[in-house]
């Protein structure tokens, strides 16, 4: 992936700024229930790759893209971002993050790690990811008797979708919390400047705590 930075400190994961709101936030107030029922919206309308929309036939490149571009464009932090490249596929070869094509063309196993790795590389460094997907692709790439990646992305697709509702409850939780602080503030647009950088650092603090628990959970360090 030599075109991307190889790490998780990218222009997704670094441009998030205090005043940016979602789309259909823009002028509520932040102290208001419709400001966190936009967010909450947007979190339940992510578009993701189901389990049955990834095809049975072998793809070329050409048609990677159009796929993963189709099923993920509202993920995308700006118009312009591209989910994925014929370079990014290429270089996650070059990196041993994906199996080679067979005669150019990808199979559905290839399409799920594309997606994992999509997933992942928006928290995770490249080298994380590796050590992350090779157990995957050594055992459970192509023909397996013991489960496929197909039954792998179905069971954690599953578990995701479950765990929105946590996640939203958690949001509206932490929301409420961010609400009532800095009360004593009397300008309106400095208490809620502060409100909502409130909300985003509690934010940012639980995807920093949560990141700590993957970061122990590297391979290398429990062997």
């Amino acid at each position: 992936m030599a075109a991307e930075k190889h790490n998780n400190k990218d222009s997704q994961t670094t441009n998030t700024s205090a005043g940016r709101t979602p789309a259909g936030s823009k002028d509520i107030s932040f102290d208001s229930k419709a400001f966190v029922g936009a967010l909450l919206r947007k979190l339940t309308q992510l578009s993701y790759i189901k389990p049955g929309e990834v095809p049975n036939i072998d793809l070329y490149m050409d048609q990677v893209t159009t796929f993963m571009d189709e099923h993920l464009s509202d993920i995308k932090r700006y118009e312009d971002d591209k989910t994925l490249t014929k370079t990014m596929i290429n270089n996650y070869t070059k990196n041993k993050l994906l199996p080679p094509p067979v005669k150019k063309k990808y199979s559905s196993d290839h399409l799920y790690i594309m997606a994992f790795i999509y997933y992942f590389k928006q928290m995770l460094s490249i080298g994380d990811i590796q050590k992350l997907l090779t157990p995957m692709t050594e055992d459970f790439f192509g023909d397996n008797d013991v489960i496929s990646l197909e039954k792998i992305y179905k069971e954690v697709y599953q578990l995701e979708k479950d765990q929105v509702s946590n996640v939203s409850k958690d949001i509206f939780f932490q929301h409420r919390k961010a609400s009532a602080s800095f009360e004593n503030i009397e300008d309106e647009h400095e208490r809620e400047y502060l409100q909502k950088f409130a909300f985003i650092s509690m934010l940012i603090f639980d995807i920093y705590m949560k990141k700590n628990i993957i970061d122990e959970m590297d391979t290398d360090k429990n062997k």
